[in-house]
């Protein structure tokens, strides 16, 4: 939720912007073809959900389950996952975001199962044991944990990253989890907004495709 003020400085008033016209999606859609995270779905996918996501952050486990039932429901639909860990709030968000980066470059299978148990096991992980704590997932999930370490340590690692936190800023995000359903900016799924009305979304999407 942002504030806007009127030039004159007399008024303000809170809400979103919503873009309009023939396509209001258009551009947000030319933006997410950067996507390059994880995916599941078809690479041929009527519709494309994109998501910026952070390991740390509660709202995000929270959506998990419902992202994983919409995904199986919708087997037309194709889901990215790009990192956008906020740093300034979660202190070990950017060390799993760095594994994620590194393990969707392993194995593509792995990299969503070591989200779900990361998202499982979030409460135990601090930043004193996050290290030790996500090379554990990594050997759960069935990837080498000592590769991935040494994954996560490389410099071009972090830049990734930072190039997927960039895309996430670009499109006007600062809160997790943010997604976007062909374009469509959507905030709150598994909290404010319940499945129902994001399955009728995908749905609608599906099949009536570019609208």
């Amino acid at each position: 939720m942002r504030l806007y003020v009127t030039q004159d400085q007399k008024y303000a008033f809170l809400g979103d912007m919503l873009p309009f016209g023939a396509d209001p999606f258009a551009g947000a859609r030319a933006e997410l073809n950067k996507a390059d995270g994880p995916s599941r779905g078809p690479k041929d996918a009527t519709l494309t959900i994109v998501e910026f996501g952070d390991l740390q952050c509660p709202a995000c486990k929270q959506a998990q389950p419902n992202i994983n039932r919409l995904m199986q429901e919708e087997p037309k639909a194709r889901l990215i996952f790009q990192n956008f860990p906020l740093e300034s709030i979660h202190k070990w968000a950017m060390a799993g975001a760095k594994y994620v980066d590194c393990l969707s470059r392993s194995s593509n299978d792995v990299v969503w199962k070591f989200i779900d148990v990361v998202y499982e096991h979030q409460a135990e992980v601090t930043e004193q044991n996050v290290d030790e704590m996500l090379k554990g997932y990594v050997k759960e999930a069935g990837g080498d944990p000592a590769a991935i370490a040494a994954c996560a340590a490389k410099p071009e690692t972090l830049q990734h990253v930072r190039d997927s936190i960039a895309l996430g800023e670009k499109l006007g995000i600062n809160s997790t989890p943010t997604f976007f359903i062909d374009g469509r900016r959507l905030q709150g799924f598994g909290n404010n907004v319940p499945y129902d009305i994001v399955k009728q979304m995908t749905d609608y999407y599906i099949s009536n495709p570019g609208k």
